[in-house]
């Protein structure tokens, strides 16, 4: 079955998509989302991707799994559609957002971060799909396998990115990335767990990642 995804990325890619694992990945893809409710919807699965290219990406931030409610997922990582309730990992998103950045900034209506995919922000899940109420349902079928390979594809072909990654699950992808060719943010996960333990707010990754665009002749993010 032929991957519908952004050009760029189809060609940075193109191997991948020809393996065995990946074939059976999309196999089961498939039949899962014939025979069950399944998120995000279909033609957002590589939202990501096609939202971000790949000479555009200017910040990775990497989530674990979509969000497994009705109507919740779009394909970025954190992110949910227009006009549903935040998630409390997003809520504390924001709220750091407000503090590190503007704290007049009134917190956002809508938790769509496409602005920010759209902008150079590539809002990667290790996992793209999720059986709807089953947290985890779609992992260790193939996925993080593909957006490991992204990662490193990322972190070797390109110079100067920037990567945020909260929590334990994001810094072990650590392992990918040459910390003196690109700028590595790491602190707790924005989950209220990890926040209320004070591992979240104030890291201020938001400005922190800003400078060093600006450092690199890059335009900053308007988060």
């Amino acid at each position: 079955m032929p991957v519908k995804i952004e050009p760029s990325w189809k060609e940075m890619l193109r191997e991948e998509f020809s393996k065995e694992y990946f074939e059976n990945l999309i196999a089961f893809v498939k039949q899962e989302y014939e025979t069950k409710t399944c998120y995000p919807p279909g033609n957002k699965i590589f939202a990501a991707f096609d939202r971000t290219p790949f000479e555009e990406v200017k910040v990775i931030i990497l989530g674990q799994d979509p969000y497994h409610g009705a109507g919740q997922a779009n394909g970025l990582c954190f992110s949910v559609a227009d006009g549903m309730a935040h998630p409390p990992s997003l809520i504390n998103i924001f709220k750091e957002q407000q503090r590190d950045i503007d704290l007049r900034k009134p917190y956002p209506k809508s938790g769509n971060l496409e602005h920010w995919a759209d902008q150079g922000v590539l809002l990667l899940n290790a996992t793209l799909t999720v059986e709807a109420g089953k947290a985890g349902s779609h992992q260790k079928k193939g996925w993080e396998q593909f957006t490991d390979h992204v990662i490193k594809t990322l972190a070797e072909e390109r110079e100067k990115l920037v990567f945020m990654l909260w929590g334990s699950f994001a810094k072990s992808k650590l392992k990918f990335i040459n910390e003196k060719k690109h700028f590595v943010l790491t602190s707790g996960h924005p989950s209220p767990l990890s926040a209320n333990r004070g591992y979240w707010f104030d890291n201020k990754h938001f400005s922190r990642c800003n400078r060093y665009l600006q450092e690199q002749g890059k335009k900053p993010i308007d988060w």
